[in-house]
């Protein structure tokens, strides 16, 4: 195995400060090892060695094991890090550093040197140090090596290596973290395939492959090999650990990835093919049938300039090939490399596949991964460049360095060749391939040609088509993989700025102003209040002295004056006067801030009495007003005034719609609109009706005014959004549409019309995703519904029986028999089997027929309106369904009356 010093090899010999600032060093220590004694209790001397890349960068010096387990090793060691050297980004990022527990054996009599067994490895992740830190401490769980059957050690033991990592300084800038991205790809198994790959015979090393930039135009290839072939049985356990890409490791336990796990989910759930209902059996078969299992990771860095290229090649082609192939192990021989090992570059890819993944989910905002099952098809030239624009193979690029494979040997993973570009080497022994296939046709051209051209063609295809790889057709062989970014190559606008959006185009609604005619009610109250006081003073009049009759003639003037002082001296006596006084005072008080808008004090006397005379000369004339008022004109009391109730006026509006009476139909809407003008239902009816008119700027005006009374109100935003799309206002509409998606992540009808709206503008990828996402809220909320319809039915079945055992004397109703509790059909049965039935079987038809009132029923809140949306848009209906159509008023589909709504469970 090659030294550390090994390294030095793919360095420049320019020591300019330009080449040394792209390196840096990265420092391992080993402190010690907890509990040693769980892995084999009679350890007595051990030490540890550190593997990176493929190279022993240095053992430890021995360390004796305490009684407790634990050994002090403070072994520390390094290597260099460099961006275009043998341990890069790259490397960093998917190899971890491989740590080695070797016990040293008592050296026996006659024996010359010691003898060493590994005792268990440990993995430690270097990930951190791209993530942004400097130096990190890390327990690394130790797993017991296995060994001869003979040892007595324990696999399921539970011991650590505590281990510190530090580099001189960052290995990725500020603006290399903030602009690069993290990239995983894990290929979990490829199942149902071709019946040739057996156990028996010759070793067989079953590898994929796919290509990705990571350092700028560099392409680094993802090598995924020694899958392992597992026949008919149970299905692989969910959860299970991702493993890494490691080579002759001693210990089984170690390949398994911390904290990482496949996790699975339901086949609609996926982005890949083979998802729908009709492909559910078929997984189901071929998940415990033939299969090979990979579960492992790769991980790669992707550099600011990698991330631009991974986005703009996706947009020009979304499928990306995953090459598969079957090769065979090799036996490794001492001495001499024979001929036919010689020729192991040159021998052919057997059972060369490739499946395509579809990548363009993500460019969809915050999609940060996909997962999924993907056919594979026979590798071909010809259809691999037209679906994926790609010239040439992976795999037969990486043919050098796959001939190396020896059966028992490491994957080309561990070395560093793999890691980087595809060498000159390789594309050198390309050219000389195809030179030599060029010489071949020639020859071959020259001795067929009386064969006609149509004939040659075809000969010419097949020989690019692996016939093994035609097998994976007829076996309906997939691949199941996910691929996981950091960070969503096209980030999801948050909720703040969509709010922020959404106020810009709709402002809130201004303040009201101050109301006029403050004064005049003032002088009003003022006479009320004068009126209400002469009735008084009169009535104690009649008290004290009776009431005076016509026919008595005048009173005389004396009398007159006696009985005012006897007035006085009563209402004055009995405090009446005070109780006046303080009643009136309030209405003066109104009038001065009112009338004459004073609120502050008097500069000066001179001021305050010129006020009191005008304000005494007012008073009086309003009092004579009045009191005029009062006794000498009768004034008719007014009709009582009839108000209507909300929901008359909505019935008489909605009655004039029938009948045809728009006129009157629109009077309703805007006196209930008059009645409570911040009631957003009252503008959101009224928009609905502006609509039915086909006058749709004054229907997008009553919903932006619903919108202004709450920026969060969902369907306010929906409303919005038809009637943008209804405008041809796209952007607007989006952003309507999204922001409704982020408020109530649950609503149904908001993915749906989001999918919808995407359809309508050929964005399938994402109105997919928006269709998956309405599907799986809707299947929650019929779970719920089910489980509280079911509570429902255990309630009314114990009523039943309970009402059963009161005694003969109370039977039954006539009709139903006894203990028929149990027959009751749940609540919300019928709609539920009628929304399953709309989303699989019903035709498109039939979900025109029930669009005729979404509109209606979406701001209604009827429940039930998210089954037929999302069963109406998963039949083929656009958003012309929704509210883009413009047909007359008799039969536009949005506002049918609500005798065409779907039929709902009571």
């Amino acid at each position: 195995m090659e030294g550390p010093s090994a390294t030095k090899e793919f360095c420049p010999p320019d020591t300019s400060e330009s080449q040394l600032s792209l390196r840096n060093v990265v420092q391992i220590t080993v402190v010690k090892a907890q509990d040693l004694k769980s892995i084999k209790s009679d350890t007595s001397i051990t030490l540890v060695r550190v593997e990176y890349n493929g190279v022993i960068l240095g053992d430890s010096s021995k360390a004796d094991v305490s009684p407790n387990g634990m050994a002090n090793y403070n072994f520390t060691t390094s290597f260099e890090y460099s961006t275009d050297g043998p341990n890069s980004w790259v490397d960093i990022a998917q190899k971890p550093a491989l740590l080695t527990v070797i016990e040293v054996l008592q050296k026996e009599k006659k024996q010359k040197e010691e003898k060493t067994m590994p005792l268990g490895q440990a993995v430690l992740d270097l990930l951190p140090l791209l993530q942004g830190q400097c130096s990190f401490t890390v327990l690394a769980p130790l797993y017991a090596a296995s060994t001869s059957p003979s040892e007595s050690l324990h696999p399921e033991a539970k011991c650590a290596l505590e281990v510190s990592v530090c580099t001189k300084k960052p290995l990725l800038s500020s603006s290399q973290l903030s602009d690069g991205n993290f990239l995983s790809v894990t290929l979990e198994a490829a199942y149902s395939v071709p019946e040739a790959f057996v156990p028996t015979g010759p070793s067989q090393n079953y590898m994929a492959c796919l290509q990705i930039p990571a350092l700028g135009k560099k392409e680094v290839p993802l090598l995924f090999m020694n899958g392992i072939l597992k026949l008919d049985g149970e299905k692989e356990p969910l959860p299970r650990p991702k493993k890494w890409s490691l080579a002759n490791i001693m210990a089984p336990g170690a390949l398994n990835i911390p904290n990482s796990f496949i996790l699975g989910g339901p086949y609609e759930d996926e982005d890949g093919e083979l998802n729908k209902t009709k492909d559910r059996e078929f997984r189901i078969q071929a998940e415990s049938m033939k299969r090979i299992v990979w579960d492992k990771e790769r991980r790669c860095y992707l550099d600011p300039a990698a991330v631009l290229i991974l986005k703009n090649r996706i947009a020009e082609c979304q499928y990306w090939p995953v090459e598969v192939c079957r090769m065979p192990v090799t036996s490794s021989s001492k001495g001499k490399t024979s001929k036919a090992d010689k020729g192991d570059e040159d021998r052919q890819i057997f059972f060369h596949g490739v499946a395509y993944v579809n990548m363009m989910p993500l460019l969809c905002p915050g999609v940060k991964r996909i997962r999924g099952a993907f056919r594979v098809f026979p590798y071909q030239d010809s259809e691999v460049l037209e679906k994926t624009k790609r010239q040439q193979s992976v795999l037969r690029d990486l043919r050098p360095q796959m001939g190396l494979i020896k059966e028992g040997s490491g994957t080309p993973g561990t070395n560093s060749s793999l890691s980087r570009a595809v060498p000159s080497k390789a594309q050198r022994e390309d050219k000389e391939k195809m030179t030599r296939e060029q010489e071949f046709n020639r020859r071959t051209s020259n001795t067929t040609k009386i064969q006609l051209s149509g004939v040659a063609e075809e000969a010419a295809s097949v020989t690019s088509v692996s016939l093994d790889g035609k097998q994976y057709v007829e076996a309906g062989t997939f691949l199941v993989m996910e691929i996981k970014l950091d960070k969503a190559l096209v980030p999801k606008r948050l909720q703040e700025e969509l709010t922020r959006r959404v106020k810009e185009m709709i402002p809130p609604r201004p303040p009201l102003p101050p109301r006029t005619g403050g004064a005049k009610k003032a002088v009003e109250d003022y006479h009320n209040h004068v009126a209400s006081i002469a009735v008084a003073i009169l009535s104690e009049y009649h008290e004290l002295f009776g009431k005076q009759l016509p026919d008595q003639g005048a009173t005389d003037h004396q009398t007159l004056e006696e009985q005012r002082h006897q007035l006085n001296f009563e209402l004055n006596s009995s405090g009446k006067y005070f109780a006046f006084k303080e009643q009136l005072k309030y209405a003066v008080v109104k009038i001065v801030r009112e009338k004459y808008l004073k609120t502050t004090a008097f500069e000066t006397q001179e001021q305050f009495q010129a006020f009191l005379s005008e304000l005494y000369v007012y008073l009086v004339d309003q009092m004579h007003i009045a009191l005029n008022q009062l006794l000498y004109e009768e004034a008719a009391s007014p009709a009582p005034r009839i108000r209507m109730t909300d929901e008359q006026l909505w019935l008489f509006a909605r009655e004039a719609e029938v009948n045809k009476d728009y006129k009157l139909a629109s009077l309703y809407h805007q006196q209930r609109i008059a009645q409570d003008q911040h009631n957003i239902q009252y503008w959101l009816d009224y928009g609905a009706f502006c609509l039915l008119l086909e006058d749709t700027f004054k229907a997008q005006e009553c919903f932006r005014e619903a919108l202004s009374l709450d920026p969060h109100h969902v369907r306010s935003l929906l409303l919005c959004g038809i009637v943008a799309v209804m405008l041809q206002h796209y952007e607007e509409a989006e952003i309507f549409f999204e922001d409704a998606c982020c408020l109530e992540p649950s609503n149904v009808i908001a993915w749906t019309l989001s999918g919808l709206f995407c359809e309508l503008q050929n964005n399938n990828i994402q109105a997919e995703m928006a269709f998956r996402e309405a599907k799986k809220k809707l299947q929650v909320q019929q779970a719920r519904e089910r489980s509280i319809s079911g509570q429902g039915k255990k309630q009314i079945s114990a009523t039943s029986v309970g009402s059963s055992s009161l005694g003969p004397e109370q039977p039954l109703p006539e009709g139903v028999p006894d203990g028929s509790a149990k027959e009751l059909p749940e609540a919300g049965e019928e709609l539920t089997l009628a929304s399953v039935a709309q989303e699989e079987e019903a035709p498109a038809s039939e979900a025109a027929t029930e669009g005729q009132g979404v509109v209606n029923w979406l701001w209604d809140g009827e429940p039930g309106a998210e089954r037929w949306l999302y069963a109406s848009s998963r039949e083929g209906n656009n958003l012309g369904a929704v509210g883009c159509g413009r047909p007359d008023a008799k039969s536009h589909p949005l506002f049918q009356d609500t005798a065409n709504l779907p039929a709902q469970s009571s």
